[in-house]
């Protein structure tokens, strides 16, 4: 359900620079994300792919530039604010909580829902989308595997009935089989939620996208649609610098 150009996205950078600590980790960038398209992030590692995220999500304020989100520029949100707003980030490397059970850990997810029926809606979607989550709802969190943790970390920022979801590399690690899960799980998320996705594996994340950024040492190189951005020398010179 790609979104027309004349639609306001429902987020835009516009000249965002972002540091840590005095370094500089993004430079000067402006995107788009429309309503109901699935985006991608792309680049080597170091990239700026993740700092992106963490401005998305308000876990970190930009040093210079705008965000907007439905056409409202946002002055330096929080975390908090823009989960209520409708934004939900599932980190990298899963940050679950290890010694809380599954299904503890879905309902951390909701803490901004107060309609008990809503909530038990939403997790009931969640074990659809991962009935293993269901068969070991009662387990801590460390006991699942590295997959399963995964889909936990997932399945918990969409307990927030997110209408942004922001997914950092999601298959990494992963065995062949389970990324292909999780593929089909974004796929069949999309339906419903607009998606950020930044992931490594390039083909993957070429293959789900409608419209793909392209990053490298912190600054934005690339723009378009996916099969415009496959069919161009940018993913080889950003990855191999040839």
């Amino acid at each position: 359900m790609a979104a027309s150009d004349a639609e306001v996205p429902l987020v835009e950078f516009r000249n965002v620079s972002a540091h840590y600590g005095g370094a500089l980790a993004v430079s000067d960038i402006s995107l788009k994300v429309p309503k109901g398209e699935v985006v991608s992030i792309v680049g080597p590692n170091g990239a700026g792919k993740t700092t992106l995220l963490r401005i998305m999500s308000g876990v970190l304020s930009a040093s210079k530039g705008e965000f907007y989100l439905d056409g409202i520029v946002l002055r330096s949100p929080t975390a908090d604010v823009l989960v209520r707003k409708g934004i939900a980030h599932s980190p990298e490397g899963r940050r679950i909580f290890p010694y809380m059970s599954v299904r503890d850990n879905l309902l951390m997810g909701a803490f901004t829902v107060r309609d008990k029926s809503v909530i038990a809606e939403r997790l009931a979607a969640v074990f659809r989308m991962f009935p293993i989550l269901q068969q070991r709802a009662s387990q801590e969190g460390r006991s699942l595997s590295g997959g399963q943790q995964q889909m936990l970390a997932i399945g918990r920022a969409y307990m927030s009935g997110p209408r942004l979801l922001l997914l950092d590399e999601p298959t990494l690690g992963l065995a062949p089989k389970i990324v292909r899960e999780v593929g089909e799980i974004v796929r069949a998320m999309r339906a419903t939620t607009t998606i950020v996705l930044v992931e490594q594996n390039a083909e993957l994340a070429l293959e789900l996208a409608d419209r793909v950024h392209v990053v490298a040492h912190g600054h934005l190189i690339a723009s378009g649609p996916s099969a415009e951005i496959r069919a161009s020398s940018v993913i080889r010179e950003a990855y191999l610098g040839t």
